[in-house]
């Protein structure tokens, strides 16, 4: 056994086999070893065992991975957008073709449920498919005579070279969210991925480069916050995208935009599900289970409060705890698993703590997932469910980020507006009833940025925008759909006049007019 190097920032002790697989970059259109000494490993979180060992950059392998974004965007940017488009075409082919090979490296890597998995790249496949049609998005606008002899056009160029540094929880979907139309848009893209499951995306490199795409279009750069820092500091790149914590997102888009950059940053969330007295409850029910719990709690768009408005409030309760103990928590490569393991140890510990802190500060435990039945190794922990939440307390104010589910009781639509809107967070939200007129009123009233109405996780699809309002988004543009193309292009107007070579002309100093 050979112990991790104690500069790595997840040693803490960890021992990885001597032969353990090694996760590198992709620059240039291939397999590019690390150079600056740092590696982390990366854990199969069914298990607890180290997997594999992942290089982490240092400035060395950011500055040539950015070099060589910097000469391939220059051609990548000219090329046309048939080419463009057929290149598209040819990688969605092969994502379709090779998307259960995706899903089975997101289970081992993230310990997501197979079909949770196949479902991430089905809807990150949804972003490549809209990007396909780039040469309508890119169309712009012609008006002619806009003046005696003159016309305008108006036209959208890419900006070069743009960066996305995205999280644990959706190494492939939310890679894909940015990249697709980025290529699309004709950048040259840098993907950051997690160090924590990094292996998708060196599949989605294999695969751009096998469907055409020229070296250096696409990069990986494997890496911690010294890679982050890298990247935003870079003179030549000029977009940075992040979906992350609201602390990460605040700060890269200060520095970011500090160094002239354009930044988009989505950060976290506490989503609500206002379940209004006349709801169906098992109806419900199953949607707070499904939201709550899928992907053990580890989404951006997860349901972590429900709000139970009148006198629903018991019923829907029990619902809920008669559903948790059906659950099977266990590796996510097996069929019969419902929810798999969280990300890693240390993670499980905080989640697992916030139940001890919700008792102490008055919330009741209907059920502690510490109690489960759950695998002897590995990074488990079982569904929560915890009633009689206040505003207050550390467990609603806290993104949680974990199988914790909790239950706010209010006694009126307004007060359940109110609680909603005072959140900091505005990511998603959802509305349960059969009443329509409370629907329409809480869509228009309610201060976030994703709504459902009867559909608990209301993630856009691909042709319109996903974002947050409040401290869930930092910047003024969503991600994907056409304000991902207008995020990764720039417009230029051009106003043209071209007059007969017999056309008399004089100097004139006053403003031009339109005539």
């Amino acid at each position: 056994m050979s112990v991790i190097r104690p500069n790595s920032p997840h040693a803490g002790g960890v021992e990885a086999p001597a032969a353990a697989r090694r996760i590198s970059h992709w620059i240039g259109g291939r397999v590019t070893a690390g150079t600056s000494g740092r590696s982390a490993p990366v854990f199969d979180p069914a298990t607890g065992d180290v997997a594999a060992m992942v290089d982490l950059a240092g400035a060395d392998e950011v500055d040539a991975a950015v070099d060589s974004a910097r000469r391939a965007a220059k051609g990548w940017g000219g090329t046309s957008l048939a080419r463009r488009a057929a290149v598209l075409f040819a990688f969605r082919e092969l994502l379709h073709a090779r998307a259960a090979d995706l899903a089975a490296v997101i289970t081992a890597e993230h310990g997501k449920v197979l079909a949770d998995a196949a479902g991430e790249v089905a809807r990150g496949l949804e972003n490549v498919e809209f990007a396909t049609g780039i040469p309508t998005l890119l169309k712009g606008g012609f008006s002619a005579e806009v003046s005696t002899g003159v016309d305008v056009l108006s036209l959208r160029q890419p900006l070069g070279v743009v960066a996305g540094i995205t999280p644990f929880n959706f190494p492939a979907m939310v890679p894909l969210w940015m990249c697709a139309n980025a290529v699309a848009c004709g950048n040259a893209f840098i993907l950051k991925p997690s160090e924590r499951d990094p292996s998708a995306s060196m599949l989605l490199a294999e695969l751009w480069q096998q469907a055409g795409l020229p070296d250096g279009v696409f990069s990986v750069v494997q890496g911690d916050r010294q890679a982050v820092d890298a990247l935003i500091a870079h003179p030549d790149v000029a977009a940075l995208s992040f979906v992350g914590s609201t602390p990460v997102a605040r700060h890269i888009h200060q520095a970011g935009t500090a160094t002239g950059k354009r930044v988009q940053a989505l950060g976290g969330a506490k989503n609500h599900m206002v379940v209004m007295p006349d709801a169906d409850v098992d109806w419900a029910a199953d949607a707070a289970v499904s939201a709550g719990y899928g992907a053990a709690g580890e989404r951006c768009m997860a349901i972590s409060v429900v709000v139970a408005v009148g006198g629903i409030g018991d019923q829907l309760v029990q619902a809920i705890a008669e559903r948790l103990p059906k659950l099977t928590v266990g590796p996510g490569a097996d069929a019969a698993t419902d929810m798999g393991p969280l990300i890693t140890a240390e993670h499980r510990d905080r989640v697992a703590g916030y139940i001890d802190a919700g008792a102490a500060e008055g919330a009741t435990v209907v059920v502690d997932g510490r109690e489960a039945s759950l695998p002897s190794c590995g990074f488990f922990l079982g569904a929560t469910l915890l009633d009689h939440v206040g505003e207050d307390m550390t467990v609603y104010t806290d993104e949680i980020f974990g199988p914790v589910l909790s239950v706010v009781r209010c006694d009126s639509l307004d007060d359940a507006l109110g609680l909603v809107n005072r959140n900091p967070y505005a990511n998603g939200t959802a509305i349960f009833t059969r009443d329509g007129g409370a629907a329409r009123r809480f869509q228009t009233q309610v201060e976030v940025g994703m709504v459902g109405v009867n559909v608990a996780i209301p993630v856009p699809v691909a042709y319109y925008s996903f974002g947050g309002w409040k401290a869930s988004l930092f910047g003024d543009s969503h991600m994907y759909g056409q304000e991902g193309v207008n995020f990764y292009t720039r417009s230029k107007v051009v106003t043209s006049r071209w007059p007969e070579r017999s056309a008399p002309s004089a100097v004139d100093l006053g403003f031009p007019r339109n005539h």
